[in-house]
């Protein structure tokens, strides 16, 4: 039943002797371009044009982006110009030493905590809400400079100075309680 492989390819070859008519060749391509003619390419296909513009365009957009930001990462804080804000202290010499006192106070009270790791929690939140008050005071002096000295925005100003120093007040007589109670402890 096996066939030897070899007797098959000797009866292809005698049936492949036979040669194929004249101009085959020349009928089978006419047919072919009929079928499936070849298309002839434009000088400029303006599709690519279009997309090596807009990669263009991307790689210097990149490429901007990339050395301008080089050249933001050295500009400091000090590099701006500051706005030039009025204080209560510019407006009369009683309130400047208004303004002086609380602030010496505020301060003065604030270096006398001892910071540790039992009072760091009450700490950061009496920081936290001076910092708002902060905040409020700095936006109370810019309404002092655009809008002129007023009863209100003073009222206000001096206000914040006596909440602070209250707050700063209230935060050591809290840390003493603390403390007292730490102690009895032991």
């Amino acid at each position: 039943m096996a066939k030897d492989i070899r007797d098959l390819f000797e009866a292809d070859n005698k049936q492949s002797t036979e040669r194929m008519p004249s101009g085959h060749e020349v009928r089978f391509l006419n047919k072919l371009e009929t079928a499936l003619p070849e298309k002839k390419k434009q000088k400029f296909n303006w599709l690519s044009i279009a997309a090596s513009v807009v990669v263009f365009l991307g790689l210097c957009f990149g490429g901007f982006q990339f050395f301008n930001a080089e050249n933001t990462q050295g500009i400091t804080v000090t590099d701006v110009a500051p706005i030039e804000t009025k204080t209560i202290g510019d407006i009369s010499p009683d309130l400047k030493k208004v303004e002086d006192y609380y602030l010496a106070n505020i301060n003065i009270e604030l270096s006398k905590v001892k910071l540790t790791p039992e009072n760091k929690e009450l700490f950061d939140g009496y920081v936290k809400r001076l910092d708002e008050l902060k905040a409020e005071y700095k936006r109370l002096n810019i309404e002092l400079t655009n809008e002129g000295p007023d009863e209100l925005t003073v009222d206000a100003l001096i206000s914040n100075l006596k909440l602070r120093l209250n707050l700063m007040y209230r935060l050591k007589e809290q840390l003493k309680d603390l403390n007292t109670v730490n102690a009895n402890q032991f």
